[in-house]
């Protein structure tokens, strides 16, 4: 499950974290929000701020129409319910600062760059600072993380950057803790300037205080290569993982692995969709369904919404088999979507 920027600051700063001051308002409740301010649209993808999701507001006047304008852009086919107003910064650096699971290692691992902000992606992989974290190794990782950031001053400072991001990532069960910019500000304080935390769904029996606005997430959604042009739905694990070594049997490349589940709603299936858009070199998405307890008219229905909803959508290859087929594909041949008999004849399709 992934967190809206507001609530994973929220777990940051219950640890100790440092955060901007700020606040979150609905459409309706823009009093009380004075200029200067940054608003930020909340939704549960990257790259904002180039599409117009982050906005510095300068003039009490602009604050109304600016926000306005906000609640009704859609990013990416996502449309925010709520804005996060907060105080403009003075920055003098950005870094890149995350806790992630080394699967390899079976360790926590924190990765760091000297440059934060939008274009991290475009930085060369190499040039990454990654070390394992242990409980005794805190002293030392922020020397040498400070080193690394040219701001050696701000050892003790990182070091509780360090320990507090830690003991978040492990009490909150997450599987992904990114700060992106940790600003270092022109008095010299390190603050989260941006936050995305991914929390395991299978650990919410353990936090029954969870209320997250995307508490009903139940699907399985992995990014394999971002570069990757054959994104992939399917439902049950086995299934999923079938579907994406066919792809790559073919010589394609799959971008990712979704499980939609045994339970799949028409709204989860649509949210589903709504994750592959976050890809950018989606050619084709292939959808893979075997109905037993999932109904194939569901998602049907969900892919003609998606096709309604979602702007530029990539094509579709879709075969759906088994409870509701029929009636599903009697609602596809509507809208001119034809079902493929397997997966290969789909592979033979595209290829």
């Amino acid at each position: 499950m992934r967190l809206l920027e507001y609530e994973a600051k929220n777990l940051l700063s219950a640890s100790g974290v440092p955060i901007p001051r700020g606040k979150i308002f609905i459409a309706n409740k823009l009093q009380n929000i004075a200029a200067p301010i940054v608003l930020k649209s909340q939704v549960t993808i990257g790259g904002r701020g180039k599409l117009g999701g982050v906005q510095i507001v300068r003039q009490q006047s602009d604050i109304e129409s600016v926000a306005r304008k906000m609640f009704t852009l859609k990013i990416k086919g996502f449309l925010p319910s709520k804005l996060l107003a907060e105080e403009i910064l003075d920055i003098s650096r950005e870094f890149y600062f995350s806790l992630n699971i080394n699967r390899q290692t079976a360790a926590i691992e924190l990765l760091a760059h000297t440059g934060g902000g939008v274009e991290i992606e475009s930085q060369d992989t190499a040039a990454f600072f990654r070390r394992d974290i242990t409980n005794e190794n805190f002293d030392a990782l922020a020397d040498e993380l400070a080193d690394y950031l040219d701001i050696a001053d701000k050892a003790f400072s990182l070091q509780d950057i360090i320990e507090n991001a830690y003991r978040c990532f492990i009490y909150n069960d997450c599987l992904l803790l990114e700060i992106n910019p940790l600003i270092l500000t022109k008095d010299g304080k390190l603050i989260a300037g941006d936050a995305k935390i991914t929390v395991d769904d299978a650990a919410a029996f353990r936090h029954l205080d969870w209320q997250f606005e995307d508490n009903s997430t139940e699907h399985n959604f992995v990014i394999l290569n971002r570069e990757g042009e054959i994104a992939t739905i399917a439902n049950g694990a086995g299934l999923a993982m079938a579907t994406v070594d066919a792809v790559a049997a073919s010589g394609l490349e799959p971008a990712n692995f979704l499980d939609i589940g045994g339970t799949a709603t028409s709204d989860k299936v649509l949210a589903c969709f709504r994750q592959i858009t976050t890809l950018d070199n989606i050619k084709v998405i292939i959808i893979n369904i075997f109905g037993g307890i999932v109904r194939c008219d569901e998602v049907a229905r969900a892919i003609i919404d998606a096709q309604r909803q979602i702007p530029d959508l990539p094509k579709l290859a879709i075969r759906l088999s088994g409870n509701r087929e029929s009636e599903a594909r009697q609602l596809l041949a509507q809208y001119d979507l034809p079902l493929f008999d397997s997966l290969e004849t789909i592979l033979e399709d595209i290829s």
